[in-house]
């Protein structure tokens, strides 16, 4: 089985989707059935275990200051056309049995629409969420597929009358994220103080504003704000006005994430829709206590291992910061370990994305 991962941010930024499809990659090329290409406009990684395309394409920052209209809504549409432009010097349909994305439109058209009737079928991932799925209006009623992978239960029940789907959450490895000291002074951090950490991108969606006026409300609470996004500049000053030196924005490479969270006494998160939150389960893996929203989804992620609250107050949001850093102890950690061993493991979901392609190839 020849697989095909197709996305602009491969091997170029750490995103939650490219993480997940980074992965899976490693897992599915353990099979010896299997040979993966990831097509993106990063770099080849020598020790990776699967063969990697570069595709050029213009970063989606680039993008900030241009119009937004259908079918440009959002700024990661320019940056999908530019990376797809490039495309067709690398990828050739007749190499592979199965494509496998979660960019919508343009990546999605492509896949399917290159090679014609002799083209491979092909899966959507919802990474990023199943509207292309769901929407039958504008550029989205084009939307097709032969696999759609649901990252949760509630995109699952709503499509599986529709598409060929199958339920397969996100992972974490627990071989990097887990818990261990640190030393906080590497990041600037104070030794003794408590600290929240928020992982996210800078886009309203995210609500890291909402996290900051909250965290602000708690006395020597420091905040480490890791992420970047058209929002960076209003956070910050934000950040810099309510708590002042206690106020951390960072951008590290991915190989330092472990440490920011085992430098962490608690994570929080507050996005309203989150297709399904890779850092949930980062922070889960390193033991630490989690403030999020309360949506039916999250608790199927983290089950009775994190505070949930109504996250569109700020009073609900500072007492659940509260109330997680008294959450560390030993009995608390095991869960969340536990947790994770017997659910998100990539080998684990590695072996249900293998079963799946080779039931959507056959």
């Amino acid at each position: 089985m020849r697989v095909a991962f197709v996305l602009p941010g491969l091997h170029k930024v750490t995103r939650g989707a490219e993480v997940a499809f980074e992965a899976i990659a490693h897992e599915l090329s353990q099979f010896e059935d299997t040979e993966v290409t990831l097509i993106g406009s990063g770099k080849p990684i020598e020790t990776s275990a699967y063969d990697f395309q570069h595709v050029s394409s213009t970063p989606r920052e680039k993008f900030e200051s241009w119009p937004k209209f259908p079918v440009f809504r959002e700024v990661y549409v320019y940056e999908e056309l530019s990376f797809v432009r490039h495309l067709p010097k690398v990828y050739q349909p007749d190499h592979f049995d199965v494509t496998v994305t979660c960019s919508y439109p343009f990546i999605n058209w492509f896949l399917r629409w290159q090679g014609g009737r002799k083209r491979p079928p092909h899966v959507f991932v919802t990474q990023n969420s199943d509207h292309p799925a769901i929407a039958s209006q504008s550029e989205y009623r084009f939307f097709s597929c032969e696999g759609l992978v649901c990252t949760n239960f509630e995109y699952f029940e709503r499509n599986k009358a529709t598409w060929n789907c199958a339920l397969i959450t996100n992972g974490v490895n627990p071989e990097r994220f887990y818990p261990q000291e640190v030393d906080r002074t590497q990041f600037g951090l104070p030794k003794d103080a408590p600290v929240a950490l928020m992982v996210c991108a800078l886009m309203p969606s995210k609500r890291a504003i909402e996290g900051i006026k909250a965290a602000a409300q708690i006395p020597d609470l420091h905040l480490v704000l890791c992420g970047d996004g058209p929002e960076r500049d209003t956070v910050r000053q934000l950040g810099e006005q309510l708590m002042g030196d206690r106020f951390h924005p960072k951008k590290l490479p991915f190989e330092q994430m472990p440490d920011i969270y085992r430098a962490a006494d608690m994570f929080m998160h507050f996005s309203l829709d989150e297709p399904f939150g890779n850092v949930y389960l980062e922070a889960l893996a390193t033991g630490l206590p989690i403030v999020a929203h309360d949506r039916e989804v999250t608790r199927w992620i983290v089950e009775d291992n994190a505070v949930l609250v109504d996250s569109t107050s700020t009073e609900a949001i500072a007492a659940g910061i509260q109330k997680a850093l008294a959450l560390k102890d030993a009995d608390s950690v095991a869960a969340r370990l536990a947790l994770i061993e017997k659910r998100f493991t990539w080998k684990a979901i590695g072996q249900q994305y293998y079963d799946f392609l080779h039931k959507v190839v056959q």
